[in-house]
């Protein structure tokens, strides 16, 4: 049985009076039982947010990683290595503002996929069309082609230990959401991808939704069958509707 997920990526937000605040909110917030919640704080702020949750059984993961597990001569990078050390858990793989603003291709974003899993961190991937690839009827085939680029490099198996977040470039803090049937469609098409390749793998993976989810539309849409959860962005900076949105996953 598949674990649901709430995980919130806190994006480039934060100083460190108000990741104190949040992280005490966070603390203090009662985290339904059968449920993973995790949050990814900018890497300025991961130690605070590590120390402040410590014994909260809240996850805290990284929201990039270098593209070689070890340290090295890579200015400006963090080692998935050294993310591992200070207590991380996950790291964010192909966020749409990598992809999109950053420039990093699908073999970049393979070797810090590779290089994650590596160092013992489980990798998020992200996945997901922009507006124009949606109009034109593309939204499968570019999710697809994502998918495929890790499967293609390192098997199915690289699936047993990692996370998927489907998350439309359009709904990523426009306010925009995709319908809970439209964002269904997508994860029963992901899952039905690599079951083609291990149905077991398939089963297990957790897909998360990201795009606009608020404690308002959360229930609707985490009831969808193949939808284990979500990847929050702008909701997940206010504690109260950050845990409303657990509450909803826990139901």
């Amino acid at each position: 049985m598949r674990r649901p997920m709430v995980a919130g990526n806190w994006k480039m937000h934060g100083t460190r009076a108000s990741v104190a605040e949040l992280t005490q909110g966070l603390g203090e917030m009662p985290i339904p039982s059968g449920i993973e919640v995790a949050v990814f704080p900018p890497a300025l702020f991961i130690s605070q947010v590590i120390d402040g949750l410590e014994g909260k059984g809240i996850i805290v993961g990284a929201q990039n990683s270098a593209v070689q597990p070890e340290q090295g001569a890579l200015t400006g990078e963090v080692a998935p290595s050294q993310l591992a050390e200070v207590g991380c858990k996950l790291v964010l793989v192909g966020h749409s503002e990598r992809r999109q603003i950053i420039g990093e291709s699908d073999e970049v974003l393979n070797r810090k996929f590779a290089a994650a899993q590596k160092s013992g961190l489980t990798p998020v991937l992200c996945v997901g069309e922009t507006l124009e690839e949606r109009e034109a009827g593309k939204t499968l085939e570019v999710v697809g082609r994502q998918l495929s680029s890790v499967i293609d490099a390192f098997g199915i198996a690289a699936f047993a230990n990692a996370v998927i977040a489907y998350e439309p470039v359009w709904a990523i803090g426009t306010g925009l959401t995709a319908s809970p049937q439209q964002a269904q469609d997508v994860h029963a098409a992901i899952r039905k991808q690599l079951a083609v390749k291990d149905a077991e793998v398939a089963n297990k993976v957790q897909l998360l939704y990201g795009g606009s989810v608020k404690a308002a539309n959360a229930a609707e849409l985490f009831g969808m069958p193949d939808i284990d959860g979500g990847l929050i962005g702008g909701a997940s900076l206010n504690a109260d509707e950050f845990g409303a949105i657990c509450r909803a996953a826990g139901n």
